[in-house]
Formats: C-alpha cells, sequence, structure tokens
C-alpha cells in the first residue's frame, strides 16, 4: 500500500478495454481488471482507503469510549446509569445495522462509514474504561493522590491509563479489523464505497463475475485482506500477550 505506488508509478482509475482481463504486465503486476484497470494501483489505493477509515473510526470510538467511560466510572450514580443505558441501546442494534443506517443518510461515502463505526465502536472501549477505571479509582494509592491534592487528570495519567492502555491497545488492534472486514462485507454486497472508488470489498464483487477468466486479479483482493485482517489480529494477540 504505501510501496506499491512508488514502485510501480500508476493510474488506479486508467482504463483500457483492450487490456480487459488481461494478465500481469510490467505497468501492472497483477494483471487487469475487467474495464482494464490495473489491479496493482487499485489494490494499492484500496489498501490505504480501508485502514484510513478504520483507523479515523477506532481513534473517535476509543476516544469517546475513554473519556465517557471514566466519567462513569468516577461520577457513578446517574450518570453511570444513563451512558451504560446508552451502550446497551447501541449494544442492543446489530453493528452492521448500524453502520447501513448512517450509510442510508450519508450513501457511500468516507464519512458515512466512520461515523457509523464509530457509533459501533465506541461502546466497547466504554465498557473496557468504565471496568477498568472503576478498579483503579478504587485502589489505595489513587486515594492517597487525592487526600495529596493531585487533581482529576493526574489520577488519570499516572494510575487510570497505565492500567487501562494494555486493553485499549488490544481492542484498538481488534477495532480496526472488525471495521476493516465490516467495510469489505458491505462493498461486497453493494452498499459500501461506490464505483470506481478501488475498496477490498467492491473490487470482489466486481471480479466475482470473471473468476475463471482472471482469477489472479479476484484472488488479489482476497488474499490481502485476508492479510491484513491476519496481521492486525497477530497484532492484538501480542498486545493482549
Amino acid at each position: 500500500a504505501l510501496l506499491g505506488p512508488v514502485l510501480v508509478p500508476g493510474d488506479p482509475f486508467a482504463q483500457s478495454l483492450s487490456q480487459a482481463l488481461g494478465g500481469p504486465e510490467a505497468g501492472a503486476p497483477l494483471g487487469h481488471d475487467h474495464l482494464g484497470r490495473s489491479v496493482f494501483h487499485r489494490l494499492a489505493h484500496a489498501l490505504r482507503l480501508s485502514p484510513l477509515i478504520a483507523l479515523a473510526a477506532v481513534v473517535t470510538a476509543g476516544t469517546a469510549g475513554l473519556v465517557l467511560g471514566t466519567l462513569a466510572a468516577a461520577r457513578g450514580g446517574w450518570t453511570e446509569r444513563l451512558l451504560v443505558t446508552l451502550a446497551d441501546a447501541l449494544l442492543a442494534l446489530p453493528g452492521l445495522l448500524l453502520v447501513l443506517l448512517v450509510l442510508a443518510m450519508v450513501p457511500g461515502t468516507a464519512s458515512g462509514f466512520w461515523i457509523g463505526l464509530s457509533l459501533v465502536l465506541w461502546v466497547e472501549f466504554f465498557r473496557l474504561t468504565r471496568a477498568g477505571a472503576r478498579e483503579s479509582l478504587a485502589s489505595p494509592a489513587v486515594q492517597a493522590s487525592r487526600l495529596l491534592g493531585f487533581g482529576a487528570p493526574y489520577v488519570f495519567r499516572v494510575h487510570v491509563w497505565p492500567e487501562i492502555r494494555p486493553m485499549m491497545l488490544t481492542a484498538a488492534a481488534f477495532g480496526t479489523a472488525t471495521a476493516i472486514m465490516a467495510i469489505a462485507a458491505l462493498g461486497f454486497v453493494n452498499v459500501g464505497m461506490r464505483a470506481p472508488t478501488p475498496e477490498l470489498g467492491l473490487m470482489m464483487v466486481e471480479l466475482l463475475p470473471y473468476w475463471r477468466e482472471a482469477p489472479l486479479a479476484l484472488l488479489s483482493p482476497v488474499v490481502a485482506t485476508f492479510a491484513l485482517l491476519l496481521g492486525l489480529t497477530l497484532l492484538a494477540g501480542s498486545r493482549a500477550a
């Protein structure tokens, strides 16, 4: 994704019908799709687009979950009950359905995926933060810091964040993988990004009818998606360990 366009410059949108479903060549190492576009350059663009949307959603959801989870654990009472009720209400909806509802209002755009995935992912960060922060805030070390006059920012930075950081980083890696899989799944059923945008799921559904004529072109986004999700899962596993 990072080095491909530099090593083999090309336009992912350029069409040449005379090269439709053509095999690999110097300017298109993975062959051409049904419109004669370079699969390599479209794949390089898709491998930047999907993780970028996923990372934006994870950062937004992680920040919201971290702030609201810490607030719920620190305040308790009606504040905590209200936030827990909101999280449970969103958790009752299937994640992809919530993303689809947002995409119905903002169809086929990166911002639609970003908003929808953020609404889905923040609940997990909220629950993890609330559970971890509640335990940390009840510790003797936090009580001592408060008696010494240290404020909430100090308590969070010194006591709460070091305790919940491993969980949050693991959840971020899993969340990024989940978001990429959701984007690809919605693209595969043709309700995600709009053509001609290079996107992993959309590339699969476009090339699926031509799997006999150009198997390499179809396998390229499949293998790339698998490798990307596997890498993020292994990263999350190493964080958890």
